[in-house]
Parts: C-alpha cells; sequence; structure tokens
C-alpha cells in the first residue's frame, strides 16, 4: 500500500509540492536570520514527497520558543488549511489513506521544530 499510495500522492501533486517547499527552504536559507526557518522547509519537502509510510514524532520540548512563535504567526493558519484539504478526501472511501496523510502534515505545519520524520 506504501509503494501504491507515494506513487499516487507523487504523481497527483507530491513532486511539485515537495519541489516549492525546497526552493521556498533555499531562498530562506539565503540569510542567516532565514536558515532555522529553511532547514524547517526542508523537512516539510521531505515529507510531502512520500508520506506513506513514514511516522511523525512531535518534539515539543526541544524547541518550545521556536514553536510557539511559529504556531503563532504560520502554523495555525498552514494547519487549518491542511486540515480542510484532509476533510474533502475523507468524503470518499477512496480519499481516507491521502486524509490521513494530509492530517500528518497538518501536525508538522502546526510545530515543526524538533519534529522528526521516521520511516516505518
Amino acid at each position: 500500500m506504501n509503494l501504491i499510495g507515494n506513487l499516487i500522492w507523487f504523481i497527483f501533486g507530491g513532486f511539485i509540492a515537495a519541489l516549492l517547499w525546497f526552493i521556498a527552504g533555499l531562498l530562506l536559507c539565503v540569510t542567516i536570520i532565514g536558515i532555522p526557518i529553511g532547514m524547517q522547509f526542508f523537512k516539510f519537502a521531505r515529507l510531502v514527497l512520500f508520506p506513506f509510510g513514514k511516522e511523525l514524532q512531535i518534539n515539543f520540548d526541544r524547541h518550545p520558543i521556536l514553536n510557539i512563535i511559529w504556531a503563532i504567526l504560520f502554523g495555525w493558519e498552514m494547519m487549518i488549511g491542511y486540515l480542510g484539504i484532509a476533510a474533502l478526501f475523507a468524503i470518499t472511501i477512496i480519499g481516507i489513506p491521502f486524509a490521513i496523510q494530509w492530517v500528518k502534515l497538518s501536525m508538522l505545519a502546526l510545530l515543526p521544530f524538533g519534529a522528526e520524520i521516521k520511516n516505518i
């Protein structure tokens, strides 16, 4: 299931989304101040490229101040957007596995600093 899910995800937008996250990360890494956020964008790119078969572990205690600032400024908007997309996918039975991946992305969107992506 992971291979088929990742293949469908990759073809129908995963590659483009990962490429956009990667380019945004590169642009942020040009400045010294943007490097920490750019590194999180690379994390988004890695997860959005092939999300099936990956597990997300949120470690809020590693960078609590950065996570709070991120959640207030950017995270909650991204989380709501990803959860909205997940709700649209969850309407059909075929879309439920993809909705689960969007929920995983919404958790990363809310608290990216210190989060780890692990292969299952």
